[in-house]
C-alpha cells in the first residue's frame, strides 16, 4: 500500500468496522505508513472525522511496536486533540503504551518511552480526565495515570481527590473504574 492509497481509503467516506479491519490487515504489512496515519489523525481531528484514528487504534491493538519509531510525533500531537472521536482512540493507545511499560514491563517500551513522551501523556490524560470528555477517554486516562504515578510520584496525590470528587456524578462505567482505581491507590498508601 502506498501513501496515496492510504489517504484515498481514509477519505472515501465513513469506514465500516469491517473496512477498518481490512485496512488494518493491509497496514500490518506496511508499518512505514504509521507516520502518515498519524498525520491523517491530526487533520481529521480538525475536520471532526475519525477514520484514521479508528484505524490507528485497531492497528495498535494488533502491533503496538509500529508506533515506536513515531512515538515523539504521537506524544506531541496529543495536546492539540479536540474531537471526541479522535481523543477516545488516542487515549486507548496511551493506555496500551503505559500498560506495555509498567504492567507488562516490556523492555522495548521501558527504553522507548522517554520522560518527555511520558510527561506529554500525563498532561493529556489529566486534561481528558478533568475535562468535559466522554467516559471512555476518562477511563483510559485513569488507568494510564494510575500506572504513570509509579514513576511520577506527584500523580497519585493529584489523582485521588479528582476521582473522589467526580465518582458520585459519573456514569456507571466511570464509577466502576474510578472505584477500582481508588482501591489500587489505597493499596499504594494513598
Amino acid at each position: 500500500m502506498t501513501k496515496e492509497q492510504l489517504h484515498l481509503r481514509l477519505n472515501s467516506g465513513r469506514l465500516s468496522k469491517n473496512k477498518i479491519l481490512e485496512l488494518v490487515e493491509e497496514l500490518l504489512h506496511a508499518p512505514d505508513l504509521v507516520g502518515e496515519l498519524l498525520k491523517a489523525i491530526w487533520i481529521e481531528d480538525k475536520e471532526n472525522t475519525f477514520n484514521a484514528s479508528w484505524v490507528f487504534d485497531h492497528l495498535m491493538r494488533k502491533n503496538l511496536d509500529f508506533l515506536l519509531p513515531f512515538i515523539d510525533d504521537f506524544a506531541n500531537g496529543l495536546e492539540n486533540l479536540e474531537s471526541e472521536s479522535c481523543i477516545r482512540p488516542m487515549a486507548h493507545v496511551c493506555e496500551l503504551l503505559v500498560l506495555a511499560k509498567y504492567k507488562k514491563k516490556n523492555p522495548k517500551y521501558i527504553r522507548s518511552l522517554s520522560s518527555s513522551v511520558l510527561e506529554k501523556i500525563v498532561s493529556a490524560c489529566f486534561d481528558w480526565l478533568i475535562g468535559t470528555r466522554k467516559v471512555a477517554a476518562k477511563v483510559f486516562a485513569m488507568t494510564s495515570l494510575l500506572h504513570l504515578g509509579t514513576e511520577f510520584k506527584w500523580i497519585h496525590p493529584e489523582l485521588k481527590p479528582i476521582l473522589e470528587n467526580s465518582i458520585s456524578t459519573g456514569t456507571v462505567g466511570y464509577k466502576n473504574r474510578a472505584q477500582k482505581t481508588l482501591e489500587e491507590l489505597k493499596k499504594l498508601g494513598y
